[in-house]
């Protein structure tokens, strides 16, 4: 150890968002098990309040404020650290860290970057140093120049010449980034760049070529190696994050893997990164001709990949490198255990992105360099058509694998192939059925025929699947042989019974007793771990049928539990499940029990290996779990911490005589049902929005002329309100009917009245036996209308009367103890004077359980297990639920990301992460959280622009119109906004709507590009075509031009309350030990 250091400050990613999601918290968890390890004192910044590493045990403070200069600065001055960490928080803090390097921050305070120096992070982010850097060991880039002006960019685009790759630099997974055939969409995409970045880079597109990525690591005695190679299965032109990805490389020779790996390691050594850092190729394999697209030194997407990959946490070691060991000292040298040598791998591992395209209107589901995906998943087996099958079925979009798949379809094929979308992929397997060559897809996708040939080889033994017309004629080896190749059960009965319909349980069963009675069940096998601290007790495990018998032992203990995860991370489901699935874990290995998950996120903390006794890395299909429990028989499963996933296989495991844990799986469906659950509503008196299951068009009819528009259509059984609706007139019913009928063909659709002007209110809690035992009731801020993973959360609930509370906790307790519910479950509440109303129940975690947990500091998760497991807990008493603190947990949207996509909330969910901060009153709370999610106070030198809707949210707007005005800010309305202002005694600037005047200086447009505001209330009003188009131009020109937007009346109040109430520096610096 060079130097001693007490205290050492992490800067964390903040809200997941795409291109920066789940890995971070990954990464940062790693970081500081290994600060703890070496007794130095951790402080994290990171508002995201889902993440495991921002709870107990894990740093020894924890600030949930926005990482941003202003507020590290003053939690540097706070806490005095001697060293802070900047690779574990993806861009977010290494922009954050590089600024007060820059403005003299760290120097004044001493505090030492450790690991990487800032020098050389900015020689890997600043593009011209960059190449500078390169050129003087003669290493091939890509010719590119970096540009301050549109004018030089064109300049410089026909010198290069088109097609032109364009990109900004400093940005996140490709923002601001695509591919130009000629000037005038050149000059489009570069317009939007410059607003992201001041310098736009263009560059010789290389589309086409192959895309290779390695993993490496150096430590501070140039010890240097790459950990792992990986291939895109996509050529270049499509970014890293939104590619299938193969590890280790298939298609290149050893010496071409040779020569990027000696490349590689010199260009680490010159840039003198210490720590760990991913590298970039381009590479044609024809001519062996290479260019370095880019060096990340610091921990990203790849990265966690790779550590799950290969069993080498990358985090963790680069952590221990920054402190000041040597790799030679990390786990014990000269066994596999050793960090000192790269692991070699006798499997392939493959991650596949997934993607929600579906849930923003008007998005292009075209893939390219710029990343749309919200989540991945890993797959790991021995063969390419085994892991892609399993891929495919992991990320869990209705795909049964790479072949049976009868419900997509592709029109115009060749389009598909050569202009990618998200169902690409699919385009390739019809395209193989339909005969196409291998060379003629070859030419259309530049996929590498090794990949294709594989493929092939699926499509050609469905076919001789299908050559059998019941179960019991399949030979054994034919059998044996699917399974090698990735077939499920489900794809087996697919093809040989050919007549099978519905959910075809019956079948897939059937499949499987045949299988077992031939002998044929996936061997189970260990991957090797680095630097873990009793390796021989570390079991990674992964199953497949490439080769036969198990890597560890089996023998009944009484005492094991089994947790299943949440999968891929998705819009509606992401790290707030994977906090629950690592408490529940934690809870049961505290009580003994040798506890046992199944999960496939590479992204996770739950799929860590050294978090529980055993990791399966596999698949959460029927199949799968059912052969995990027939090998380890525990004494249960527990369905209700990792989302919606497991809790849709809940009744069929029960129906198999699993051991569920918890509430009873009956109870669940009837939660779940609509009819069953409208029913039991019925028989205990309580209220409900009226609403009917239907089957035909006459009903629809009836039902609306009864309760009249608006009204809401949905689907049963869906998460994050997938297909759901809200309808105002009888065109858009129709329209919406035809969507949802396709969502779920076994269940009806269902319609209900669309309550107006509502709050919607959340109550989560944990019961035992039906009787509750803690709970937390929280409001929206928005009406009801926008999904609650959208909304803008408070807990304490603030507006609420006592006695709209009290009849809140009155129904939760009948229900309770109607379901007899044991474990977490949750209920949502429509509330409007004294009205109460129940919208649903969720047998399970919700998404705000870690929020209420840590603003309450009870983990109601750990609880919920201990109940589940009949383990004494601590009941708390009445007192616990009266705190002086406030949260408010606020949503991250990606919308630029999206290009296209309008930036409007509705029923359906489209925010990507969220972020939860606390304050010791609302106002405070409030602006920690959005300014988080990327507000900002606005200044007074710009304006703020104000388009209010309807008359409703007009005169809701009108007190703080007053007191924005008061403030001293200058506001700018559209005509009705501006009138309504004026004649109410507010002085507002009239600006006219975009299809007005377009060439003014005061057309609101021209007004956005010249960055005139600092912040746009833009409240949707009716859905007239010219209102939406207006209105839907400002919208996206304010996400565009990267200017904080509000569409909700009720948050724009609230946010203008509390910044005209509230200056930057009135906020305390409070970690969340402070709060009594």
């Amino acid at each position: 150890m060079k130097k001693t250091l007490k205290n050492v400050l992490v800067l964390g990613s903040g809200a997941l968002k795409i291109g920066q999601a789940g890995e971070f918290d990954y990464s940062g968890s790693q970081a500081l098990k290994a600060l703890r390890e070496e007794g130095i004192r951790s402080i994290l910044v990171n508002p995201n309040i889902a993440t495991i590493q921002t709870s107990e045990g894990i740093a020894d403070k924890v600030y949930f404020l926005p990482v941003n200069t202003h507020f590290v600065t003053e939690i540097i001055k706070k806490e005095r650290p001697d060293g802070i960490l900047l690779a574990f928080g993806g861009q977010t803090a290494l922009n954050c860290g590089t600024e007060l390097y820059l403005n003299g921050t760290l120097k004044e305070y001493g505090v030492d970057v450790l690991g990487t120096s800032v020098e050389a992070i900015m020689n890997t982010e600043d593009r011209d140093l960059f190449v500078k850097e390169l050129n003087k060991i003669d290493m091939k880039v890509p010719v590119s120049q970096a540009c301050e002006s549109i004018e030089d960019a064109v300049e410089a685009a026909r010198r290069i010449g088109y097609p032109i790759m364009i990109r900004s630099a400093y940005a996140l997974g490709g923002l601001g980034s695509g591919v130009c055939q000629d000037e005038k969409s050149f000059i489009e995409l570069a317009e939007s760049a410059f607003t992201f970045a001041p310098q736009v880079l263009v560059e010789e597109s290389l589309k086409g070529w192959k895309e290779i990525e390695f993993e490496v690591i150096r430590d501070a005695n140039d010890r240097c190696f790459t950990v792992a190679s990986m291939e895109n299965f996509d050529p270049l032109g499509i970014h890293t994050g939104e590619s299938i990805v193969v590890a280790p490389t298939c298609s290149l020779t050893e010496d071409q893997v040779k020569m990027l790996q000696e490349i590689a390691v010199k260009c680490v050594r010159h840039l003198n990164i210490v720590g760990e850092c991913n590298i970039q190729y381009a590479f044609n394999a024809v001519t062996n001709d290479y260019r370095i697209i880019e060096i990340n030194a610091r921990l990203s997407r790849s990265s966690a990949l790779a550590s799950k990959a290969t069993g080498y946490p990358l985090a963790f070691v680069a952590a221990k490198i920054a402190l000041g060991y040597t790799l030679d000292q990390i786990g014990e040298m000269g066994t596999t255990n050793s960090a000192y040598v790269a692991p070699s791998l006798d499997y392939l591992i493959c991650k596949i992105p997934r993607w929600d395209l579906t849930k923003f209107a008007g998005v292009s589901r075209r893939i390219g360099s710029s990343m749309k995906s919200v989540g991945e998943i890993m797959s790991i087996g021995r063969t390419f058509e085994e892991l892609i099958q399993k891929g495919l079925r992991m990320i869990g979009q209705g795909m049964h694998g790479f072949v049976g798949n009868d419900h997509t379809k592709f029109e115009n094929l060749d389009d598909e192939l050569a202009n990618p979308t998200d169902l690409r992929v699919f385009a390739i397997a019809q395209a193989l059925e339909e005969g196409y060559t291998i060379d003629r897809i070859v030419e259309l996708t530049k996929i590498d025929p090794w990949f294709l040939e594989r493929l092939k080889n699926i499509v050609d033994y469905k076919a001789k699947l299908s050559e059998y017309n019941s179960v019991e004629e399949i030979p054994a080896d034919v059998m044996r042989q699917a399974k090698v190749m990735g077939f499920s059960d489900f794809q087996i009965a697919r093809f040989v019974l050919k007549d099978a319909a519905g959910n075809m349980e019956k079948e897939n069963l059937s499949v499987r007793a045949y299988r077992k009675k031939l002998g044929i069940v996936p061997a189970v096998k260990r991957i090797p771990t680095v630097a873990s601290e009793h390796p021989d007790l570390t079991n990674y495990l992964y199953m497949t049928y490439a080769v036969e018998g198990y890597d560890i032992n089996y023998y009944n203990n009484e005492k094991s539990v089994i947790v299943m995860g949440s999968g891929a991370y998705r819009i509606g489901s992401s790290v707030e499940f994977d906090w629950c699935s690592v408490n529940a874990i934690n809870t049961a290995r505290k009580l003994g029990y040798k506890s046992i998950m199944i999960n496939y996120n590479p992204e996770t903390v739950s799929t860590d290996y050294d978090m529980c006794d055993r990791l399966y890395f596999d698949e959460l299909s029927f199949e799968r779990v059912l052969d995990v429990i027939d090998l380890e028989q525990p004494r249960g499963v527990i369905v209700s911490v990792g989302g919606q996933i497991p809790n849709n296989l809940a009744m069929k495991l029960y129906r198999q005589g699993v051991p569920i844990l918890g509430t009873s799986p009956i109870s669940i469906d009837r939660a779940e049902n609509r009819n069953k659950f409208s029913a039991m509503l019925d028989q205990l008196g309580i209220d409900q929005p009226e609403w009917s299951a239907l089957t035909s068009m006459d009903d629809v009819k009836a039902f609306v002329d009864k309760v009249g528009y608006p009204v809401l259509v949905r689907p049963s059984y869906v998460l994050s309100g997938a297909a759901m609706n809200v309808c105002h007139d009888d065109d858009e019913l129709k329209r919406f009917l035809e969507m949802a009928s396709e969502v779920s063909k076994e269940y009806p659709v269902v319609i209900s009245q669309f309550m107006q002007e509502t709050n919607e209110i959340e109550f989560d809690a944990v019961a035992q036996n039906g009787e509750i035992v803690e709970y937390a009731i929280s409001e929206h801020v928005e009406y009801a209308g926008v999904h609650s993973g959208d909304a803008t959360m408070v807990f304490p609930a603030q507006q609420i009367s006592f006695a709209t509370a009290r009849r809140i906790k009155k129904i939760s307790r009948a229900i309770a103890k109607e379901l007899n519910i044991s474990g977490p479950f949750n209920i949502q509440f429509l509330a409007k004077g004294s009205i109460v109303k129940v919208i649903e129940c969720n047998l399970r975690a919700s998404r705000s359980f870690p929020f209420v947990s840590k603003v309450l500091k009870r983990n109601f998760i750990e609880t919920a297990t201990k109940i589940m497991l009949d383990a004494p807990y601590s009941k708390p008493d009445k007192s616990a639920f009266d705190i002086d603190r406030i949260g408010v947990k606020a949503s991250q949207f990606s919308f630029a990301r999206l290009q296209n996509a309008d930036p409007v909330l509705g029923v359906d969910m489209s925010s990507t992460g969220e972020v939860g901060c606390l304050g010791d009153d609302y106002n405070e709370a409030l602006l920690n959280a959005l300014i988080a999610t990327g507000y900002n106070i606005p200044s007074k030198e710009k304006s703020i622009m104000v388009s209010s809707g309807e008359t409703k949210s007009k005169v809701a707007l009108l007190d703080v119109a007053h007191s924005l005005v008061n403030a001293g800010y200058n506001i700018c309305a559209t005509a009705g906004t501006a009138k309504f202002l004026k004649e109410n005694g507010v002085d507002a600037t009239p600006v006219y709507w975009p299809d007005e005047h377009d060439d003014s200086e005061n057309n609101v447009m021209n007004m956005i590009s010249e960055h005139c505001f600092d912040l746009i209330i833009n409240i949707p009003k009716n859905h007239t075509k010219r209102e939406l188009t207006n209105g839907y131009k400002i919208r996206r020109g304010a996400i565009d031009h990267n200017i904080p937007l509000i569409t909700n009346a009720r948050l724009a109040k609230a946010f203008i309350e509390a910044f005209t109430s509230l200056q930057l520096d009135d906020i305390q610096i409070k970690s969340w030990q402070e709060y009594e």
